[in-house]
């Protein structure tokens, strides 16, 4: 089983981009996926979950958006007006135990795709 997520990058202030993440090895169409990202020096935070029901974190509400393509396999978050402090590494996860904000209730992991905002 594999999670692999891309489209990290260097991006400016107000900018956007789109991170995907494809899965293999099974298919996640009843799991929930979500977006964890970890910033240097700090614990890994949630961001965004999808499941029967989408759940975003306070700081990203209004600018992220979490979507799903059962038929691909693929869950995908898009970001716009992106910030400095949203710089980290982004994580995609899946897990069968609803859509939480606890990394612990996620069972798979991707390797991280890596995001810069500079201001």
């Amino acid at each position: 089983v594999q999670l692999q997520a891309s489209g990290g990058g260097l991006v400016q202030a107000g900018g956007s981009l789109r991170l995907s993440c494809a899965a293999s090895g099974r298919t996640f169409s009843t799991y929930v996926m979500a977006w964890f990202r970890q910033a240097p020096g700090r614990e890994r935070e949630f961001v965004a979950a999808i499941g029967s029901l989408t759940v975003y974190a306070d700081s990203v509400k209004g600018r992220f958006t979490i979507s799903r393509d059962k038929a691909k396999n693929t869950v995908s978050l898009q970001m716009n007006s992106l910030k400095p402090e949203d710089t980290a590494v982004y994580y995609c996860a899946g897990g069968s135990r609803g859509a939480g904000r606890g990394p612990l209730l996620y069972d798979y992991w991707g390797q991280g795709t890596k995001v810069t905002v500079s201001s």
